[in-house]
């Protein structure tokens, strides 16, 4: 989503209300699951992204449909961002079988090779290994695309990391490889768990390009990112960005987050990257008080009827089972 200068600011009016309107169904959707959750509508565990948006919005605009995502588990915001919609994420969440993954992956994977959204991994790390491969696709195709891996502080932490990025810039992939730093990884601080305190300090020994941003600025993320896929698609390799971000809730929805203090809670929300993008079009008289409200209603009704979808939707068939388990169709699986 290119934009181009303007007088007062580098965005255009058409970005910002773009980005609005995505981090408002990103954060609406995540509450709406929240609050599902403890209806125990959706089992499981369950991961939220609030606070995080302007991540997603951020590498929305600064990539083109046909790159590639692959992240972790809290992945239910970067997958409606990439365009699954709500309808098949909510009816994942719920096990349905109109969900993305078919009501097999539950929250922690969601997926659709249409839209390029790789998973969704549970595996902690996993994802690293796996987002060089993808970009190692495209290369191997002749393709412009390029791979945006994300992933958290702790799972900066796994082997797998060196030995990918190594690989990676050895074989100049196509990758951006994105660390959302939110402090706690689970719930311990990377002062606690690591000695090198910023995390794209990493890149350092591959001679990797690296950069820190501000997550809770849509701009600063866009920008950030726009520098790393534009290296990417030149056939320069990699790039490690270390997004600094802050998730409002827990690490997942059993987690009651007594680990940090509610005054620095507060101030992370005084940064709220959905009222900063509000203010700014406000600022700039680039929508009337009715066309935001006419926004809101329009997220409102959409995550209204996600739920409503998942809740219509049927359970998956016995005979799915042993589908999508292996490529070969006619798999011999032993079975009593």
């Amino acid at each position: 989503m290119a934009t181009k200068t303007e007088a007062k600011t580098k965005f255009t009016k058409e970005t910002y209300l773009y980005w609005y309107e995505l981090m408002l169904l990103l954060r609406r959707f995540e509450e709406k699951a929240g609050q599902l959750y403890g209806m125990q509508k959706i089992r499981g565990f369950c991961h939220l992204y609030i606070g995080q948006e302007a991540i997603a919005a951020g590498a929305m605009s600064a990539t083109k449909p046909s790159d590639k995502f692959i992240t972790a588990y809290r992945d239910h915001a970067l997958a409606i961002a990439k365009g699954i919609t709500a309808d098949a994420c909510m009816a994942e969440l719920y096990g349905k079988a109109t969900g993305c993954s078919k009501g097999k992956g539950g929250s922690m994977h969601f997926f659709s090779k249409e839209k390029g959204f790789f998973g969704g991994h549970g595996i902690v790390g996993a994802q690293i290994g796996t987002g060089a491969g993808l970009a190692f696709a495209e290369q191997y195709q002749g393709t412009d695309n390029v791979v945006l891996c994300f992933f958290g502080d702790g799972a900066a932490r796994q082997g797998i990391l060196h030995e990918t990025f190594n690989m990676a810039m050895l074989w100049k992939l196509p990758v951006i490889f994105i660390c959302e730093n939110n402090m706690y990884a689970m719930g311990t601080s990377v002062e606690r768990t690591s000695n090198v305190l910023d995390i794209y300090k990493l890149a350092e020994a591959y001679e990797m390009p690296s950069d820190t941003i501000d997550g809770m600025s849509c701009e600063a993320v866009h920008e950030g990112l726009d520098r790393a896929v534009k290296r990417a698609r030149e056939g320069n390799g990699p790039t490690l960005v270390e997004i600094k971000t802050y998730r409002y809730r827990g690490h997942s929805m059993s987690d009651p987050a007594k680990y940090r203090t509610k005054e620095e809670v507060e101030e992370y929300k005084d940064k709220d990257p959905i009222n900063v993008v509000l203010k700014t079009i406000q600022k700039n008289k680039w929508a009337t008080d009715a066309e935001i409200e006419a926004i809101n209603e329009k997220v409102k009704n959409e995550v209204e009827e996600c739920v409503k979808f998942a809740e219509e939707s049927p359970w998956p068939s016995d005979d799915e089972l042993l589908k999508d388990v292996y490529m070969q169709q006619d798999y011999p699986f032993i079975v009593d």
